[in-house]
């Protein structure tokens, strides 16, 4: 089986088509998203839309949590709660009723799948030693997913040695011999240094993944942002991948 793996679209819809057209190009049979569907961008009822119509399995993130109102907008501060306010005042009844139903964590396949971390799938950034070491202690699969530091990561588990780090686009996995930990990276804003929207391939068969970039219409999204009312750094930050 073929999954294709995605995490933090924040309502980057043009992002999310390339990452979808992209992502059929290699024919896979399921979709598993990471989380925040929404926050920041400004088409969180089309991205909803979207991953709702392909995803298999699908997380709640923090933004979208706020948005849907679970986490008080207080937790959040400057463009990222004036982002998640504004989309409360556009988000469509469907929209509403799937955030709704989704969870920070979750299994697939024999496969851990969290928005943050196994300690707190909600908040907690998985970015250092001491963080992916207490995830691997805290779960007993061999594979963990996660996302919401918007940064492509893998690291492996040999024994009690941990090796790995940030994951540049083309970074291609196996997974056998080694318990492994592994962000896609963001679809809709990528922190990692590299803009380009971010996707992953996990292949049960081979046991391999791919990690994967591809270029989007950065200058649309940007646009869309600003005729949204959003902060213009929400918009100039897409160029950057920071």
């Amino acid at each position: 089986m073929r999954v294709a793996v995605v995490s933090d679209i924040h309502a980057n819809l043009r992002a999310l088509e390339a990452v979808l057209e992209a992502i059929d190009r290699d024919e896979p049979d399921e979709l598993w998203c990471l989380g925040d569907l929404v926050g920041y961008g400004p088409r969180p009822n089309e991205c909803c839309a979207l991953v709702r119509a392909r995803a298999a399995t699908c997380l709640a993130g923090n933004h979208d949590l706020a948005v849907r109102g679970t986490i008080n907008l207080w937790e959040f501060s400057g463009d990222a709660g004036a982002a998640a306010a504004w989309t409360r005042t556009v988000l469509d009844d469907a929209s509403q009723e799937y955030l709704d139903a989704l969870e920070p964590k979750g299994e697939a396949h024999g496969v851990a799948l969290f928005h943050g971390s196994p300690r707190d799938p909600v908040w907690e950034y998985v970015i250092s030693e001491e963080t992916a070491a207490v995830s691997f202690a805290l779960t007993e699969e061999p594979l963990l997913l996660v996302g919401h530091s918007h940064a492509a990561l893998e690291v492996s588990l040999r024994d009690t040695l941990l090796a790995g780090g940030l994951a540049p686009g083309g970074t291609e996995l196996e997974l056998a011999g080694a318990r492994r930990l592994l962000n896609p990276g963001s679809v809709g804003q990528p922190r990692d240094g590299d803009p380009r929207a971010a996707y992953g391939i996990l292949d049960h068969s081979s046991r391999e993944i791919r990690l994967r970039r591809v270029i989007y219409p950065v200058e649309s999204a940007q646009r869309k942002i600003l005729a949204a009312g959003l902060p213009a750094s929400l918009a100039n930050r897409l160029a950057l991948g920071r």
